[in-house]
């Protein structure tokens, strides 16, 4: 063990490890980059995580870095959960549900709780987490908020920033601090502080306070339901003055500080559904279908497309259901539309509205109350886990750029975009996604092992963001920056939001201790150096990943 693992080793209740096995495990998380760290610490509590906070920041005082990753199940896709220091792994220890309060529908929990066996808890108590991400089933609650994360049901309930009410938070020097909204009296005796707290007070207020018009200007334009590019000012301050900093640790990635407990709001769990599937011969009447059932307010709203109908029933010989494909029929889109209003009748009034919508446009619907034939029709969205695991000949579904959401208005044309790319390239097409919120996801086929397949990588990545935000579109919807990204978040944000987020990590950080060149700080050389030469799931397989 090297003398920097021994000494944390002999200081924290928690395990160290440097063994070369286990850091080449912890060198990759679901992103098609590769980083190794130099240590694995398991934490034990929130004292632990302090410790090595304190320890980074006096090495950093010294001019030595020792970089903090902190880490759930490694479902990430941006890079985001791997670093070349100190990777802090929650889930074997910190992983408890602290507190219920089913009255006032609030959980309190620490990072490492899976986020199934919270959903699952929840449910026994008629609660349920409505922001939950594909990944539900084999990620954790702290990834979940470090990426805002979104899925199926934020067309309806929102992403996962609108479900944390209070957060505790050990900062990059080891202060441990709690957020909450506090009133314009309380901020300035934050802002009074001589400690670090104090500077983020100061930061964010002087941001706010000097930066208003360019936030308003920003945030104006950015007119998509889904994005986590940079950090979240928009929620922070309030025109009475009061600021709250939790929007802006949801969905920072473990760059501004490390979360050690959350308290969430929870919504009440409703086990009824009703579900219509329908098949469109156009994208054209898939997409004005879209714009005229989001009016019904649907608690998800989802789609895939011909090409993915095409590659799962040639890879796998996947049956569909005959009321929507046949031999003689693929639809050009399927749409999925879920209700799940407590009032039965309010839920099949709704849902019959939908089918009447449907008569014109689409060919084929399906219109079920019954769980287990919702099970079998919702496969068929899910069968998108046929392109996310393929590997074949050393071509497998990287995902480089899979998260892009625009305006409503343009779902039609982001699908032009997609198709034109692909074809440009010469790539197996196959497109799924979230419909409701005109967030879409595609994972090309490629092989890292060869050059050109990566150089392939990195010019999709630039056309595509390129285009999305031409589009007036966010490069990362659900699944944020992460290194991945980073190199492209300026298309989106332009030099001066871009240079305002710097300055913000600065603030919060100012020695880059917390996962630096995620979000900010890593350009495309970077990005070239961690590129795989092979991609898998390989971790994860247990759980057959999907997105």
């Amino acid at each position: 063990m090297n003398k920097v693992a021994s000494y944390l080793q002999s200081h924290l209740s928690g395990e160290v490890l440097d063994s070369a096995a286990v850091r080449d495990y912890f060198s990759t998380d679901a992103s098609v980059l590769q980083v190794k760290p130099a240590l694995v610490i398991y934490p034990r509590s929130t004292n632990d995580v302090r410790k090595v906070a304190r320890f980074s920041w006096q090495l950093a005082e010294k001019g030595h870095t020792l970089p903090i990753t902190a880490r759930g199940s490694g479902t990430d896709q941006t890079g985001a959960a791997i670093g070349k220091g100190a990777v802090m792994v929650f889930p074997a220890h910190m992983n408890k549900v602290l507190e219920l309060d089913s009255q006032q529908k609030l959980v309190r929990v620490q990072p490492g709780v899976n986020f199934m066996a919270l959903q699952e808890m929840l449910n026994t108590h008629g609660l349920f987490l409505p922001p939950f991400p594909a990944s539900y089933k084999y990620s954790t609650i702290g990834g979940a908020i470090a990426n805002n994360s979104a899925g199926e049901k934020t067309l309806k309930y929102g992403a996962m920033v609108q479900w944390v009410d209070k957060l505790e938070v050990v900062l990059a020097n080891g202060e441990l601090i709690q957020t909450g909204r506090l009133s314009r009296k309380d901020v300035e005796k934050k802002k009074g502080l001589t400690t670090l707290e104090g500077e983020l007070y100061r930061t964010v207020d002087a941001i706010e306070a000097e930066h208003g018009e360019l936030l308003d200007s920003y945030y104006g334009r950015l007119l998509v339901s889904k994005d986590s590019v940079g950090y979240n000012l928009r929620d922070v301050r309030r025109k009475d003055g009061s600021i709250d900093l939790t929007p802006l640790f949801v969905g920072s990635q473990g760059t501004l500080g490390i979360i050690t407990e959350a308290i969430l709001k929870v919504e009440v769990y409703q086990p009824k559904l009703t579900l219509v599937v329908a098949g469109f011969e156009t994208l054209e009447a898939a997409v004005e279908a879209v714009g005229q059932l989001r009016n019904l307010e649907p608690s998800a709203l989802e789609m895939i497309d011909k090409h993915l109908i095409e590659f799962c029933k040639k890879e796998q010989d996947y049956t569909f259901p005959p009321e929507l494909v046949t031999d003689s029929f693929v639809p050009a889109a399927v749409l999925f539309v879920e209700f799940d209003e407590l009032s039965d009748r309010v839920r099949h009034k709704k849902a019959k509205k939908a089918r009447k919508l449907l008569e014109n446009l689409s060919q084929h619907s399906i219109m079920s109350d019954d769980l287990e034939e919702q099970e079998k029709l919702w496969a068929v969205r899910h069968a998108a886990a046929t392109v996310v695991n393929y590997e074949h000949a050393g071509k497998t579904a990287i995902p480089i750029i899979d998260d892009a959401s625009v305006p409503q208005e343009k779902l039609h044309e982001l699908l032009e975009v997609i198709y034109e790319l692909f074809d440009k390239h010469h790539l197996t097409l196959a497109v799924w996604g979230h419909a409701g919120d005109a967030n879409l996801h595609v994972q090309p086929l490629l092989d890292l092992s060869k050059l050109s397949d990566r150089q392939k990588a990195l010019r999709l990545m630039d056309e595509y963001y390129r285009a999305v935000t031409a589009l007036g579109g966010s490069i990362a919807a659900e699944h944020n920056d992460g290194r991945l990204r980073a190199p492209f978040v300026k298309l989106q944000t332009g030099d001066d939001m871009l240079q305002l987020f710097t300055h913000l990590k600065h603030g919060f950080d100012p020695y880059g201790i917390l996962n630096p060149g995620v979000k900010t700080g890593t350009g495309a050389k970077q990005l070239v150096e961690m590129l795989r030469k092979e991609y898998s799931l390989v971790h994860l397989a247990e759980h057959l990943p999907r997105t």
